[in-house]
């Protein structure tokens, strides 16, 4: 509270990692008292190998991951690692890799100056088709569509200017 009206230099800066450590601390509480038999990817992130697949999959979306590969990563037999995984976040790795790469997609294709090709690119798809079919069989309607649908209620939510007479 002090540091908020100190107005000293770099304030806004210690404020700003402040509400970062504190929204982790948060995190890592609810995490502890989360019950054993409780599911989600909060779950997850409490089992060692589960939580290292996580932390592999979103710091590094784009790469060519398989569930081979992943289980090598995290030191488990691939059957094992895809039980582990599907038990704890409730849906297969590359389930939740599909889905986390089409999040980030979706974050892409707001900005207009991204094209529908490179922001397949951006998270893993070797070609625009195969990112054509993963965001429609996943969001149920193309990227293309999908960008022109949340265009146009972005435009309808933006207020209109205040014009001051």
């Amino acid at each position: 509270m002090a540091e908020g009206g100190s107005g000293r230099a770099g304030g806004e800066t210690i404020l700003a990692k402040l509400s970062e450590l504190m929204f982790v601390e948060i995190i890592r509480r609810h995490l502890e008292t989360l019950p054993d038999n409780s599911r989600g990817w909060l779950s997850g992130l409490r089992d060692p190998h589960v939580g290292e697949a996580l932390r592999l999959i979103h710091a590094r979306p784009r790469e060519e991951w398989t569930l081979d590969r992943l289980a090598r990563e995290v030191g488990l037999s691939r059957t094992a690692f895809a039980g582990r995984f599907t038990h704890y976040v409730e849906v297969s790795p590359m389930h939740y890799l599909a889905r986390w790469r089409l999040q980030l997609a979706g974050r892409l294709l707001e900005r207009p100056d991204v094209s529908i090709a490179q922001a397949g690119a951006e998270v893993g798809y070797e070609s625009e088709a195969a990112f054509n079919r993963a965001f429609k069989k996943f969001v149920g309607v193309p990227p293309g569509t999908w960008r022109k649908g949340r265009s146009a209620l972005l435009e309808a939510q933006r207020l209109p200017p205040i014009v001051v007479q």
